[in-house]
């Protein structure tokens, strides 16, 4: 079972990359925001299908979560207008890198104090090492 997830992740990553180009080339054509609403606008209703065929859930339970937990509707509004503007600017490769990068050391450090309710799982000088050495390849992948 971990293997399959493993590979879910895998590919889902893969989608990441095409999609950063997909919604690039769109928010050229139409106008940064307009492609990242329209990305969002095709994936809800992508999403409300997949939910009504295979949802399990009550998702009038959301009126019952924490608000903060909304909270990844506004940050995937950000990211994906973020990647629309910047990747016919630097590239899908730099920024599929540095958003690596971002999201590694995010995740290290939300592991490491345990915020948002994770398990603590404390850096290490070789953790820390990686990060530095991620930044250093951002720097130089993206220098001209």
């Amino acid at each position: 079972m971990q293997w399959l997830l493993m590979l879910l992740v895998f590919i889902g990553g893969i989608g990441v990359a095409v999609q950063s180009s997909v919604n690039g080339g769109l928010g050229q054509k139409i106008g940064v925001f307009e492609g990242a609403f329209t990305s969002f606008l095709v994936g809800t209703v992508v999403l409300f299908l997949v939910m009504l065929f295979f949802g399990k859930g009550n998702i009038m339970n959301v009126f019952q979560v924490p608000k903060w937990q909304l909270l990844g509707g506004v940050l995937g509004a950000f990211f994906v207008s973020t990647m629309v503007l910047a990747v016919p600017r630097i590239g899908v490769g730099a920024a599929i890198f540095t958003l690596i990068s971002a999201q590694l050391i995010a995740s290290s450090l939300i592991d490491h104090f345990g915020w948002l309710g994770m398990k603590q799982i404390p850096l290490d000088g070789q953790r820390i090492a990686g990060m530095a050495l991620m930044i250093i390849a951002i720097l130089l992948y993206t220098k001209n």
